[in-house]
């Protein structure tokens, strides 16, 4: 997926917001505002999303001398999704569907997004996650599940901090031994890395492995060897979240998309309206 024009302006917006959590000097926000403008200035609009949020990070992290600005609030929300995972695993299992219901939550989860929304209330994701139980799911759900059970080796491609812990709901039903769940290889946003999946519990469930990469998606030329072996192995890749959804949707291989739809641009990508809760299979897929 290219950059439209219509991500500049939400680049800015995420610039002036990860500023803000690092320091309350003016100056240095406008020191960070000035740099992602010149980058913006010569960005490849070709490229996916992803590829400027890396610099709009590494911007921040240079000129605020912060190496993770939003590390409290990745631990703010591991700890809080993990108070409701107890709740939620017990809808899964009372649920007579289970798979579909974890499938649900997992997507539900994914509005716990600090790139596109700086301002989320722990109630309004309680919410969210609550409506996404009766909220009609745009894919097949069916060929999801069909894939699945006749793939061999599963990549699934992580996305927030908070929100792992609703993938692990849905992990928990898929074939455990199968799977490997992948993370950022390092700080970017709110994204998920190997430490939150260590606080969540996942490393103790599934093979955990990071990407290599600090995109807040994930832009394959800038993945390691080993995330790259580990995804051409795969013969089904589950893909979480817009970022990873920005910069593998053109790419040749058997991913299904799995996440809430959050911003005009990528609805009109993806042909679903703001909101929507995608469980998409990649038509680039090899036959």
């Amino acid at each position: 997926m290219n950059t439209y024009h219509d991500c500049i302006p939400c680049f800015l917006q995420q610039t002036l917001h990860a500023a803000r959590l690092v320091t309350r000097d003016e100056k240095i926000h406008e020191q960070v505002i000035r740099a992602v403008l010149k980058e913006a200035a010569d960005m490849d609009l070709g490229l996916p999303p992803p590829a400027m949020g890396k610099r709009i990070y590494g911007i921040i992290r240079r000129v605020s001398g912060s190496a993770d600005p939003y590390a409290s609030i990745k631990k703010t929300y591991n700890q809080f999704a993990l108070g409701l995972y107890p709740e939620f695993k017990a809808k899964v299992a009372g649920s007579s569907t289970p798979l579909e219901t974890a499938l649900r939550l997992a997507i539900a989860g994914n509005i716990i997004d600090f790139g596109v929304n700086s301002q989320i209330d722990p109630t309004r994701v309680y919410e969210t996650i609550n409506q996404a139980l009766s909220q009609e799911l745009a894919g097949n759900l069916n060929g999801f599940a069909q894939d699945v059970r006749s793939a061999q080796n599963i990549l699934y491609l992580g996305d927030n901090a908070g929100e792992i812990v609703f993938d692990r709901l849905l992990i928990e039903h898929l074939p455990l031994e199968k799977i490997t769940f992948a993370v950022r290889g390092a700080p970017v946003i709110n994204d998920a890395t190997l430490a939150d999946a260590k606080a969540v519990g996942l490393t103790s469930l599934v093979r955990v492995i990071d990407n290599g990469s600090d995109a807040p998606g994930t832009l394959m030329d800038e993945c390691s060897e080993t995330f790259k072996h580990a995804f051409a192995q795969a013969d089904l890749v589950i893909a979480k979240g817009q970022g990873n959804y920005e910069s593998l949707s053109e790419v040749n291989h058997n991913i299904y998309f799995i996440f809430k739809v959050k911003c005009r641009v990528v609805a009109a990508h993806i042909g679903l309206e703001p909101g929507s809760l995608a469980v998409k299979k990649n038509t680039k897929a090899p036959a």
